[in-house]
């Protein structure tokens, strides 16, 4: 990699990933060391400076083996994935390198799918997930989908409906679910309404019009919370309800994380008017 290109701290802990790269400085999935040393030197600054991201327990993280990175969506934009990526790499000790499922429109963007693949984010589908599970690596997955990057600053914090099929998954691949909270993203993006024409011309679901107009997000702290991973009984057929149940157990701690990480960076408490019933 050249050096005038990738950051030196970037660098040192790429070469430490438990990823096999060949001479050429690829892995069996096509994930580029170059690329990726090119991509988190971007982002360090933003990670490191912009949004001064803090992390709480990142420990939690197992350090080798598969495992299921399960968090809330939290801006008009998916600064929150770029921000709990960085995390694994800069912060986790050892780095591990997550893997994310992109939404299935990004796929169609010109350049854009090719670079994500060579950063190790593929499009999400189940038959992505199961193999990046099977070889024992980490997978990120936002259960609220567009539904959660869309909300508005009104509704900031409020979980959206989760999918359930990350639970199916996990117990069909008896994986262990970590939970995380990002927390901050809905204060550096509050987004007042969509412009979907606009959203429609660039093939996303929507276009973010934040307060100061502009969709660059405004740099405000932010906090990345871990739990502790969490196991579940079962082999993905149960029932619906039983299913249901495990992803609101997933939800609530989530919700909680989230209340803590407000309560840490001073920022207006939320409630989530989903939980009556279910604690």
């Amino acid at each position: 990699m050249p050096k005038q290109l990738i950051d030196s701290e970037v660098r040192e802990r790429l070469e430490i990933l438990d990823v096999k790269f060949n001479r050429f400085g690829y892995d069996r999935y096509g994930i580029s060391t170059y690329r990726l040393g090119l991509f988190y030197s971007f982002l360090k600054p933003f990670y490191r400076h912009y949004f001064r991201v803090e992390t709480v327990d990142i420990n939690k993280v197992p350090d080798e083996g598969r495992g299921m990175l399960i968090s809330n969506h939290s801006g008009g934009i998916p600064l929150d994935a770029g921000m709990l990526l960085s995390a694994m790499i800069l912060d986790k000790n050892p780095p591990r390198l997550a893997h994310g499922m992109v939404e299935k429109f990004a796929a169609k963007w010109m350049f854009v799918s090719h670079w994500f693949s060579r950063l190790g984010q593929f499009t999400g589908i189940p038959q992505h997930a199961r193999r990046i599970l099977d070889d024992e690596r980490l997978l990120l997955v936002y259960p609220e989908g567009a539904r959660g990057t869309g909300k508005l600053f009104r509704d900031r914090y409020q979980l959206v409906r989760f999918g359930t099929g990350f639970m199916r998954l996990a117990l069909e691949t008896n994986t262990p679910i970590i939970p995380s909270a990002f927390i901050g993203g809905e204060e550096a993006l509050p987004v007042l309404f969509h412009a979907n024409r606009l959203g429609r011309l660039v093939g996303a679901p929507y276009w973010p019009v934040p307060k100061h107009i502009v969709p660059m997000p405004l740099p405000v702290r932010c906090q990345i919370r871990f739990g502790a991973p969490m196991h579940f009984e079962g082999n993905g057929n149960e029932s619906d309800e039983v299913i249901q149940s495990y992803v609101d157990q997933v939800r609530l701690v989530i919700a909680k994380m989230i209340d803590e990480g407000l309560e840490d960076l001073g920022l207006d408490p939320v409630t989530q008017p989903w939980l009556t019933g279910v604690i």
